[in-house]
């Protein structure tokens, strides 16, 4: 999500950084839950916020070494529609997946006592401290309303995403552009999170659901009925983020001015050596 330079470390520090960063998203938005469900203390709107402030801190944290997608989702759309290098789509998704399965492991343990006090017996109560459920674990939501709903906001999640950080069109400047993601996921989290709880990430959902897996969640990878549900917020955010891509490029992307090329109603670029190079590449 960031521009970048020539990184010393390759390949090794651009998985450090989707690592590193993957887990600060998850120590805030995993932590934030578990605070709420297991003590009470916040609400929705906290959850919301402190997910979109993960975001954040967490792009910041790897935007210049790795450009920061923190999201399976992105680094395939980012593959299928920005030139990013398909070799690296794995070796990004594993990165990310394992920072959110330590980030979930570090909660799970830091929060022992809180969640074993509401839940006793670690059951879908609380699960949904770790991984999302059709309806949040209550509502009258079946799994392919759910899996609709993943794809949609994953759709919205990554077509503004390219809106906010292609520069040929309205980026924020001054390093804003992460604080702009996050509040997309903060947006996302007030008006899309009902049906699903706004996953919208494959390795958010995974990583943490195996760390409540291996440490006394042994529903985890079911819903409320039974369902085999953990497939689910991982192909439908991969679906819904090449969707939102691909309508961000046909519907605005494409029609953007070219480099050197003045917007409709500016006058044309003085004929400088600067502009002229770029023009020419």
């Amino acid at each position: 999500m960031a521009a970048r330079l020539k990184i010393p470390g390759g390949i090794v520090a651009e998985l450090a950084a989707e690592f590193a960063g993957t887990m600060i998203l998850i120590l805030f938005g995993v932590g934030v839950v578990a605070q709420v469900a297991g003590a009470g203390i916040g609400d929705h709107d906290s959850i919301a916020w402190a997910w979109g402030l993960g975001v954040v801190l967490g792009v910041y944290v790897a935007g210049r070494i790795s450009g920061a997608h923190l999201n399976p989702a992105v680094t395939l759309a980012l593959a299928v529609f920005k030139g990013f290098e398909w070799r690296k789509v794995l070796p990004y998704s594993i990165a990310q997946f394992l920072g959110a399965f330590v980030a979930a492991l570090i909660v799970r343990w830091n929060y022992t006592e809180v969640l074993h006090a509401a839940d006793p017996g670690l059951t879908i109560k609380t699960q949904g401290v770790f991984s999302t459920l059709p309806g949040n674990g209550t509502l009258p939501v079946g799994e392919w309303g759910a899996f609709r709903d993943q794809i949609i906001g994953t759709a919205i999640l990554l077509f503004l995403i390219l809106a906010v950080t292609d520069v040929m069109g309205t980026p924020p400047q001054a390093n804003l552009a992460p604080f702009i993601v996050g509040l997309i996921v903060v947006a996302i989290g007030m008006a899309w999170g009902t049906n699903a709880g706004y996953a919208i990430n494959p390795a958010r959902d995974f990583g943490p659901r195996l760390a409540s897996f291996l440490t006394g969640y042994g529903g985890a990878f079911r819903d409320q009925t039974g369902y085999l549900y953990f497939w689910i917020p991982i192909v439908a955010p991969l679906i819904g983020g090449v969707l939102g891509a691909g309508l961000y490029q046909g519907l605005v992307g494409r029609y953007l001015p070219k480099l050197g090329q003045p917007e409709p109603g500016q006058l044309p670029e003085e004929p400088t050596r600067e502009n002229v190079e770029a023009r020419n590449g």
